[in-house]
């Protein structure tokens, strides 16, 4: 059974490989990737580290929340699933404008 972690207040200079070595010294990884912007392909500052076991995903919670990564104090926490936001954007009337 895997953990999945998010890793908060990443530096924008962070790249999922060095996500990826940076939490090995923790435990095994599995998969790391920091999530980026779609329209300006720069790192929005967090990603998700999923580690192999439950024991991995606490030692590296325990090892690396708070600490200094990269000149930043990262927050490595348990992930919690996604809301479901619905789909698309656009407007869904309320505007003042005619149709």
């Amino acid at each position: 059974m895997s953990s999945k972690l998010y890793v908060g207040n990443l530096s924008f200079r962070v790249t999922s490989e060095d996500l990826h070595e940076h939490f090995a010294t923790a435990g095994a990884v599995e998969s790391a990737n920091v999530v980026f912007d779609r329209e300006t392909g720069r790192s929005r500052g967090f990603g998700f580290v999923e580690m192999a076991t439950d024991d991995d995903a606490n030692n590296a919670i325990a090892q690396f929340n708070g600490t200094d990564y990269d000149g930043r104090n990262i927050v490595v926490n348990e992930a919690r699933p996604r809301d479901d936001r619905g789909g698309g954007g656009g407007r869904r009337g309320g505007g003042g404008g005619r149709w």
